[in-house]
């Protein structure tokens, strides 16, 4: 009898806020394929029992490929069992939740996406950068900051970006920020706005704001690593209007 998956977004780092329905499946799971930056506490909400399998990704050191992922949730669902892939942020969202819902499909095995609150969310709302403002930002756009290896041309086009819309946030950027921030500069000049925020929503929390020349600056003194959102924009002067926010960080 074959069983399903539920590729559960976990939310982007602070462990209460996972959605009430993917909270429900991970206290349900036989299984749970879990990410290198989910909130851990949540395996903590397993039942007794539960088959824990880390699937983590690092730059460079992958505990599993992509291919053998697929393979391992056909293969617990294919027993009966209720399997649960439990990710950071949201799975659509450069989660790679659409290939293994695609993979699982293809291979006649029940699929299910529950959403989840994205980095870009949560760092926005922990941090008091709104992306949109009604005077300062009527539009942002969401990119990576590291492309897929395999791609033969790079498909971010990132001044164009930043010449279109109001704010650019940018995820897992942090090995190529002074890239990032050059090209920026050049549509917007040195002195535009840039927030960075590492570990968006937890504890450990923190948050670097200053011109793209500042940010530049830190970046060489190895202040600025993953998991972080860059947030660049005017926006960014938000910040010190929301002052509750602001004190959090």
């Amino acid at each position: 009898m074959k069983g399903k998956v539920i590729i559960v977004g976990g939310g982007p780092g602070d462990p209460e806020l996972i959605t009430i329905k993917g909270l429900k499946y991970i206290r349900e799971a036989d299984v749970i394929l879990y990410d290198r930056l989910i909130p851990h506490e949540l395996l903590r909400e397993a039942k007794k029992g539960a088959k824990l399998i880390y699937v983590g990704k690092r730059p460079g050191r992958h505990t599993y490929t992509q291919n053998e992922i697929n393979e391992i949730l056909y293969r617990e669902a294919f027993k009966g069992n209720l399997v649960v892939r439990l990710k950071g942020g949201d799975p659509f969202i450069f989660g790679r939740g659409e290939e293994e819902c695609a993979y699982l499909l293809s291979k006649g095995t029940r699929c299910e996406v529950v959403p989840g609150i994205p980095s870009f969310i949560g760092a926005s709302a922990s941090s008091g950068v709104p992306l949109t403002n009604r005077w300062l930002s009527s539009s942002f756009a969401v990119v990576t900051g590291t492309e897929a290896k395999e791609k033969p041309v790079r498909r971010v086009s990132i001044r164009r970006i930043a010449s279109c819309v109001d704010t650019v946030a940018i995820l897992m950027g942090a090995r190529n920020i002074e890239r990032i921030l050059n090209e920026i500069s050049e549509v917007r000049g040195r002195d535009e706005k840039v927030a960075v925020v590492i570990k968006a929503t937890r504890r450990s929390q923190k948050v670097f704001t200053g011109s793209i020349s500042e940010i530049i600056e830190l970046s060489k003194k190895g202040l600025i690593r993953n998991p972080s959102v860059i947030i660049v924009g005017s926006v960014v002067d938000m910040r010190e209007k929301i002052l509750w926010k602001a004190a959090m960080s």
